[in-house]
């Protein structure tokens, strides 16, 4: 699988795990070049609380386009510390 942002491949790789339609990729399968640390936190009932990353790629920024759990309800484990993406991130496979 591969997230795109902006004609850049932003993250890649054979083991995502897929929960309510999102790929969550591994951590150690994005470039952590285009991400930077948001400040954004919301919660899942039964994931927890999520942290985001806002990206930017060639001059383009997109605002909490990442999100992950660093911690996980048990229910979880699964993604904890995965990333997944919205706001226009296109998931290919």
């Amino acid at each position: 699988m591969k997230a795109i942002w902006n004609d850049q491949v932003i993250a890649e790789s054979n083991d995502t795990v897929v929960v309510e339609n999102n790929h969550y990729f591994p951590a150690d399968s994005i470039n952590k070049e285009f991400f930077k640390d948001s400040t954004t936190q919301s919660h899942c009932p039964w994931k927890g609380q999520a942290s985001y990353y806002s990206l930017e790629v060639n001059g383009k920024p997109n605002p909490d386009a990442a999100w992950y759990y660093p911690e996980t309800s048990h229910a979880a484990k699964p993604i904890e510390g995965f990333i997944a993406f919205w706001k226009g991130v296109e998931v290919i496979d």
